[in-house]
């Protein structure tokens, strides 16, 4: 895939945007030092690229209720297109998988998996392993403290 060329002023918006999510045409435009109407067209621009992908805002569920938060890691059996394939379907319907990458290395993928409590979390592991969509092997990991979660620094990554 082609990249995007970037300039310091669509760094700046990105970055705002990542930052406070939607935000006015004035508030951009004064985060970024630039007057509305160009910075305006700029974020259509990012957007129409796909750039941005979406707004959402970051919930603090944990203020809220007492989740079991787990890391798994995942093997297949095989490693045919079509496994990876299935596997990946299966996985992107359940709800309680927020986050799968398929990775290399000793796992084919990392999962994060947030439910109720141990016992729903188990339920579903023991669901994944009926369903035959090739797993060999998987070890889990229980989070027990979310040390450090942010978005990444764009100005550092984005910088020639």
């Amino acid at each position: 895939m082609k990249k995007l060329a970037l300039d310091a002023i669509d760094i700046r918006i990105l970055c705002a945007v990542q930052h406070h999510g939607k935000i006015s045409k004035i508030k951009l435009a004064e985060l970024v030092n630039l007057s509305p109407t160009p910075c305006w067209v700029r974020l259509d621009k990012l957007k129409k690229l796909g750039v941005i992908k979406g707004y959402r805002a970051d919930i603090d569920i944990d203020r809220m209720i007492d989740l079991t938060k787990v890391i798994v890691t995942v093997a297949l059996k095989t490693h045919k297109k079509s496994d990876f394939n299935r596997f990946e379907s299966y996985i992107r319907e359940i709800d309680e998988i927020v986050e799968c990458f398929a990775t290399g290395g000793g796992s084919d993928y990392v999962m994060t998996i947030i439910s109720r409590n141990l016992t729903d979390f188990q339920c579903l592991v023991e669901q994944l392993l009926n369903e035959e969509i090739g797993i060999d092997r998987y070890v889990i990991y229980i989070i027990t403290k979310e040390v450090k979660k942010t978005s990444p620094n764009l100005v550092t990554l984005l910088s020639k």
